[in-house]
């Protein structure tokens, strides 16, 4: 098991903020890309954030979207379409998804619509 399944989500949300924000774009279209991915609302996502969720647990009570088989590409050295771990593999689409939100894709290519 990957120590960052133990890792609680309200930890790295503040990194995903950073990155995004030094960017250009805002806190806003970031929930927007995770609430895509994983279905949650605005309230859901707080949630998990106040009770500081594992990513283990977080990604248990998603409801992925659909699309989320589009979603393509490296991310750390790996291909996210080739990651065995079927976890793993989602904190990965996440953390393409925040890439590409900060290297300025449009919203539209970056929810696959």
């Amino acid at each position: 098991m990957s120590r960052i399944f133990t890792v609680s989500f309200a930890a790295v949300y503040p990194l995903y903020v950073a990155k995004v924000e030094k960017k250009g774009r805002t806190k806003a279209e970031l929930d927007q890309v995770i609430a895509w991915l994983t279905g949650f609302d605005e309230a859901q996502l707080a949630a998990h954030l106040d009770a500081g969720t594992s990513f283990e647990d977080f990604f248990a009570d998603a409801r992925l979207n659909p699309g989320v088989d589009l979603i393509t590409g490296i991310v750390c050295g790996v291909r996210v379409e080739e990651i065995d771990d079927p976890l793993m593999q989602k904190i990965r689409y996440l953390d393409k998804l925040v890439d590409e939100l900060a290297k300025g894709k449009a919203m539209d290519k970056i929810l696959r619509s």
